[in-house]
């Protein structure tokens, strides 16, 4: 029965996938076998045998002949191959010896497989043999070695001797083949048991040392084989002999039970589990009399342990903390916490305080008491806020690349500050409830009362308007326009700031980069960075805090307000806190639950102390009905 093609199994003295070669006989004992035809090694099904292939031992490498069987994958298999479909061979093989490093020189072939890629250069289908007719689809030509590539060629294999050689072979009976292979030269095995004991006694020695040489060049870059040797899909089972491997037979072998070399091989061999690449769907089971899997298909046991990048404790993920330091150093800080403000309004607000005026006096008449002055006072209480945790014991101990205790007692730190900071800014923003900072104890700025705090919108459309008139978007970009509104904004909403000395600006990301991308009708930049920015708004410097973004407050008015800004000195925020209230870390350990217990409090107070000390840059975003 004519095969449906033919090919090279495997080519000798060409370099794998994985870094190993092939080297001449290396799989001579599977001259004139038959093994399964096999997609893609997966031997879990039984759909997947496609038939089976007869192993010829050739100087260059072993040839498969493929014969397809009837079934519905087999005849698919056939369609695929005689299309051109699939060109590449790969095999399973195991018992494998190494020589010199990573040459094999010995190995028993148990399948053949078609796979879309494989990783010996010259595994693949050669000629294709459609029955019923006369002529042969050739493939690669058997001297270019270099690629796994199909290439199609006119070359005919009657001009190449290796090609005559195959043709006579197939002409011949099988038993007549197996014969003359047999006759024509001696298996490995055959060669050693031909030996007297004194010859294998030097054979023994000899390959003992290479395979001692071979483990001490490789001990030094540990080389884990984590691939077969001649598939790189990562789809077939193998025998691996490492440095350790060897290290273990050569060991083995020096002891008086074993006797020689090949008897500590063979032993080893027997002992030693086959490996399974993780992504393997099933073991491979072998008919009866073949070869049994023994290994627990995870590979990953080979591989080297992992390395953290950055050792020592994980790094923390966080929002903004820039402006929080910022907060918690530039307020004014007190050792009272009970904290009272007073002030007297005496500036003439449209006449109400004429009677403050000093007066002219003209002779005769009475002289008239000043009226009375205004008063304006109001007191803050403190309250607690506290960030409390449990460690278990258990994991103080357990973990060992880091201080646990500590990194979790910064975390608790930065939670606890960024929740005071926040509750400073702009409010503790949580419904009513026990866990609340309550504004009445820690006064927010951006929510304080309009006599501190001034508030002041975004007038988009008047700017919008003074810029381009009726000729909308015509002339300048939105961009321009919001940097034009907040500069008109801060600065008329400095002519009645009151603060202390020059503040800063606390504002979104957002605002800054549309600030920053203004251009004006030239396609020019109107700010060229940041400091250009602050200069044009008379602060400080500007502070990007991003946990602004998306805050709003409902107006007695019913208006709702979205917050883009706020410009303070915090020399006028005055925190207080008595002795013993400040920020205090307490721990405790729990005998019951074996935990050690952390607690973080605080018990503080917070207001601005002057008036007009604040201002609040908002955009109004009421849905009109």
């Amino acid at each position: 029965m004519k095969p449906d093609f033919i090919g090279w199994a495997t080519k000798n003295n060409l370099k794998c996938a994985d870094g190993r070669t092939i080297m001449k006989d290396a799989f001579i004992e599977n001259d004139g076998t038959s093994v399964p035809l096999v997609w893609h090694h997966q031997y879990g099904d039984p759909a997947n045998v496609l038939g089976h292939a007869l192993l010829k031992n050739c100087d260059d490498g072993v040839r498969a002949y493929g014969y397809f069987n009837d079934t519905d994958s087999g005849k698919l298999a056939k369609q695929l191959v005689q299309h051109k479909d699939i060109t590449q061979l790969s095999i399973y093989a195991n018992q494998l010896v190494h020589a010199n490093g990573r040459n094999v020189i010995h190995g028993t072939i148990k399948e053949v497989s078609l796979v879309p890629a494989g990783a010996n250069p010259g595994a693949m289908i050669t000629d294709v043999i459609m029955h019923g007719e006369d002529t042969i689809y050739l493939g690669e030509d058997e001297g270019i070695l270099t690629t796994n590539e199909f290439i199609d060629t006119d070359l005919s294999h009657a001009d190449d001797p290796d090609d005559e050689k195959d043709k006579k072979d197939e002409s011949e009976p099988e038993d007549k083949k197996k014969k003359s292979s047999k006759e024509d030269e001696k298996t490995l095995n055959d060669i050693y048991e031909s030996m007297n004991e004194e010859q294998k006694t030097l054979v023994n020695y000899v390959a003992g040392s290479i395979l001692e040489q071979a483990a001490k060049k490789e001990e030094g870059d540990k080389d884990k084989m984590k691939h077969n040797a001649f598939e790189n899909s990562g789809h077939s089972d193998n025998f691996l002999i490492h440095a350790d491997d060897q290290a273990a037979i050569l060991a083995r072998a020096k002891q008086n039970s074993c006797g020689s070399f090949k008897s500590a091989l063979a032993e080893y061999m027997e002992e030693k589990n086959a490996l399974m690449h993780d992504d393997d769907p099933e073991p491979y089971v072998a008919p009866a009399g073949g070869f049994a899997q023994t290994g627990n298909g995870n590979i990953t046991n080979l591989f080297p342990e992992y390395k953290e990048v950055r050792p020592g404790a994980p790094e923390l993920i966080t929002d903004d903390q820039g402006w929080i330091g910022k907060v918690m150093e530039g307020v004014h800080k007190s050792p009272i916490s009970r904290i009272r403000t007073s002030a007297v309004d005496i500036r003439n607000m449209e006449g109400a305080m004429d009677a403050l005026r000093a007066k002219g006096y003209k002779k005769g008449h009475k002289k008239e008491l000043s009226g009375n002055f205004r008063l304006l006072r109001r007191t803050t209480d403190p309250q607690t806020v506290y960030v409390r945790n449990a460690i278990h014991r258990d994991d103080i101990v357990d973990i060992t690349d880091f201080d646990y205790v500590q990194y979790l007692y910064n975390i608790d730190r930065m939670m606890l500050n960024e929740e005071i900071a926040t509750a400073i800014m702009i409010g503790d923003g949580r419904e009513d409830g026990e866990d609340k900072i309550y504004p009445d104890k820690i006064r927010p700025i951006w929510l304080d009362d309009e006599l501190y705090t001034i508030h002041r919108d975004l007038d988009i459309a008047g700017t919008t308007e003074e810029l381009q008139g009726t000729d909308t978007r015509a002339n300048f970009g939105t961009n321009f326009i919001y940097a034009e509104a907040m500069v008109n904004a801060v600065l008329y909403a400095r002519e009645k700031y009151k603060g202390t000395g020059q503040p800063s600006m606390y504002i979104t990301p957002h605002m800054v980069n549309v600030m920053l991308l203004a251009r004006d009708r030239n396609g020019r930049r109107i700010y060229g960075n940041v400091n250009e920015l602050a200069a044009s708004f008379n602060v400080k410097e500007i502070i990007t805090a991003e946990q602004f973004a998306g805050k709003t407050r409902a107006t007695e008015d019913n208006k709702t307000k979205s917050l883009i800004a706020l410009i303070v000195n915090l020399q006028d925020y005055h925190v207080g806190a008595t002795k013993g209230g400040e920020i205090t870390h307490f721990t405790q350990f729990d005998i019951d639950f074996n935990q050690e217990k952390s607690l973080i409090e605080t018990r503080i107070s917070g207001a601005l102390t002057r008036v007009y000390s604040a201002i609040a840059i908002e955009e109004d975003i009421t849905e009109q009905g």
